[in-house]
C-alpha cells in the first residue's frame, strides 16, 4: 500500500503540480465535509487540475492503481454526493480551477462553459450578448455548472425551461480509462444513435467526469411580472395554476408553492424581509417573463389575478412593482432552506408527484406523520408548477434534536411510501448520492436496477468513479 500512494503520489505531481495535491488536513477539510454537516469523509488527496487534460492524466493514474475518484464541483450537494467516504484511499478530484468560458455563439444560441464555471457567472456570461441561461438555483453563487449536470439540477425555471438535461446540447467528459469524449456539438438535431450525454447527466460522476459543457441560450426577458398570492390549500393553488396557465400561456417562468410556516421562517431569521398577504395558511409565488418589449405582461397578471379574487380563488395577491420588490418577494422563498438549517436538525424530503396528486399527498402524509410524531411542524415548499416539493420536517416545539432524529428512519418509510403510492419519485433534483442509496433499491423496479448497473459497468468496469453513490460500494 506504501509503495501505491507514493506512486500515486508521483504521478498526481506529474499530472497537476505538486502545489494542487492537497494533503495537509486543513487544506483537505473543506472538500471532505459536505456544506450541511452531515456528511464527513476521508481522503488521500484533494486533486486540483486546471485542463481536462490533466483530468485525464489524473484519472489514468488512478485507473491504473486502483485508486477510487470522487469527482466535485462547488460542493454545496444536498445528499453526499460529492463527499468522500471514511476509508481515505480515494482521491477527491476538484474541478474548481476548470472555471473557464471557452466560447459563446450568439447566433446559434450557445454558450460553452468548463465544469467548474459557477452557475451565476455562466448567467453573466449569457447576458453580456443580450441572452440568458434560464437555470436559477438559489445556490447559484456557489454551484458549479458540472455540480449541475451530475445532479440534472432543477430549480425556478423548470415549468418552462425543464430540467438541466434540457438545458444541455452537448457535453465533454474524462472516461474512466482516461480518453477524452469530445461531444461539445452545438446541434438541435442529431441523430445519430444514441444520445450519450444523457447517460452522464444526472449520474452524478459516477459513470465519468464531465469537464465541460455546451448550453442552450434563450433571449433574455424584456418585461417581468412577479407576484405572491395567497391561497385557501393546495387543490386552489392548482386551479389557479391553471387559470394563469389559460391567461399568460407559455410565459409563466415560475409557480412555487409556500405554506404558512415556511414563510414564517424564513422572515424568522431574516427580519427585513415583507409580509405581505398575512394570514393564510398557503402562498403562490409567481413569475412571468416576456421576450417582447414594451409588453404588458404586468398588466395581463394584474387582471387574471384580479379574476382570481372575485372568484374567490385567490384571498388576497400582491404584484412587485419593482426589481428590489421583485427580489424582496423571491427572497422569501429563497431563504427558507439557510432559515431551516439556523432553526436547527430537520429530516428533508426531495419529492416528486404528479401536480394532480399533490392535495392527496400532503393531506396523507400529515394524517399519518401527525400520529406518528405528534406536533411535527411541516416546512413545506417548492416548484408546484412541475410537482416538486421540499418537504421538510422539523422538531416538535420542546423536542430536543437528537431525540427527534431518531425518528428519521420511521418518517422517511412513511413520507417515501405515500410518495410511491401517489406515482412519484424519492428524489426530484437533489439526486441519490449516499442519502437515498436504500431508497433507490426499495422503489426502483428490478429491471430498472439491473439496468442501471449494466450501464455502470460497461462505462466503469472497475468501479472507481464516485463509489458509494447511487449504489452502495463494493468493500
Amino acid at each position: 500500500m506504501t509503495e501505491i500512494r507514493a506512486t500515486l503520489r508521483a504521478r498526481l505531481d506529474a499530472a497537476v503540480g505538486s502545489d494542487q495535491v492537497l494533503t495537509a488536513p486543513p487544506d483537505v477539510a473543506p472538500y471532505v465535509n459536505d456544506w450541511r454537516g452531515r456528511y464527513h469523509g476521508r481522503a488521500f488527496a484533494v486533486v486540483r487540475p486546471a485542463d481536462t487534460e490533466q483530468v485525464s492524466n489524473v484519472v489514468r493514474a488512478c485507473a491504473d492503481l486502483g485508486v477510487p475518484i470522487v469527482p466535485q464541483g462547488g460542493n454545496t450537494g444536498q445528499c453526499g454526493g460529492a463527499t468522500p467516504d471514511e476509508r481515505g484511499n480515494a482521491i477527491v478530484l476538484s474541478l474548481s480551477r476548470m472555471n473557464r468560458v471557452r466560447a459563446i455563439d450568439p447566433a446559434n444560441a450557445t454558450l460553452t462553459v468548463e465544469a467548474g464555471v459557477p452557475l451565476a457567472l455562466v448567467h453573466e456570461a449569457a447576458a453580456a450578448e443580450g441572452l440568458m441561461f434560464p437555470l436559477s438555483l438559489a445556490a447559484e453563487g456557489s454551484c458549479t455548472i458540472g455540480g449541475n449536470l451530475s445532479t440534472n439540477a432543477g430549480g425556478h425555471a423548470v415549468l418552462r425551461f425543464g430540467n438541466t438535461r434540457d438545458l444541455v446540447l452537448g457535453i465533454e467528459v474524462v472516461l474512466a480509462d482516461g480518453r477524452i469524449w469530445d461531444g461539445l456539438r452545438g446541434l438541435r438535431k442529431d441523430n445519430t444513435g444514441y444520445d450519450l450525454k444523457q447517460l452522464f447527466i444526472g449520474a452524478e460522476g459516477t459513470l465519468g467526469v464531465v469537464t465541460a459543457a455546451l448550453l442552450k441560450l434563450y433571449p433574455a426577458p424584456r418585461a417581468r411580472a412577479t407576484a405572491l398570492a395567497a391561497v385557501n390549500d393546495v387543490a386552489t393553488a392548482i386551479r389557479l395554476l391553471s387559470s394563469l396557465k389559460q391567461a399568460l400561456g407559455d410565459r409563466i417562468t415560475g409557480f412555487e408553492l409556500m405554506a404558512a410556516y415556511s414563510l414564517a421562517l424564513s422572515r424568522k431569521y431574516h427580519p427585513a424581509l415583507p409580509d405581505p398577504c398575512a394570514g393564510s395558511p398557503w402562498y403562490t409565488l409567481i413569475q412571468v417573463d416576456d421576450n417582447v418589449p414594451d409588453s404588458d405582461v404586468s398588466g395581463q397578471l394584474e387582471r387574471a389575478l384580479q379574476e382570481a379574487l372575485e372568484s374567490a380563488m385567490v384571498t388576497d395577491a400582491t404584484i412587485a412593482q419593482s426589481s428590489d420588490q421583485a427580489r424582496a418577494l423571491w427572497a422569501l422563498r429563497e431563504n427558507i432552506a439557510e432559515a431551516q438549517r439556523r432553526d436547527g436538525p430537520n429530516i428533508k424530503h426531495d419529492i416528486s408527484v404528479p401536480v394532480s396528486a399533490m392535495p392527496r399527498f400532503l393531506d396523507d402524509a400529515a394524517r399519518e406523520l401527525g400520529a406518528a410524531v405528534p406536533g411535527l411542524r411541516f416546512v413545506t415548499f417548492g416548484h408546484l408548477g412541475d410537482g416538486n416539493l421540499h418537504y421538510n420536517l422539523a422538531a416538535p416545539e420542546g423536542i430536543e434534536p437528537e431525540s427527534f432524529l431518531a425518528n428519521t428512519a420511521r418518517v422517511n418509510q412513511i413520507v417515501y411510501d405515500l410518495v410511491a403510492a401517489h406515482g412519484g419519485s424519492v428524489s426530484a433534483e437533489h439526486g441519490i448520492g449516499q442519502q437515498k442509496r436504500e431508497e433507490l433499491v426499495r422503489y426502483k423496479s428490478a429491471v430498472e436496477l439491473d439496468l442501471m448497473r449494466a450501464v455502470k459497468t460497461a462505462l466503469d468496469p472497475a468501479g472507481i468513479f464516485n463509489p458509494g453513490k447511487i449504489f452502495r460500494a463494493v468493500p
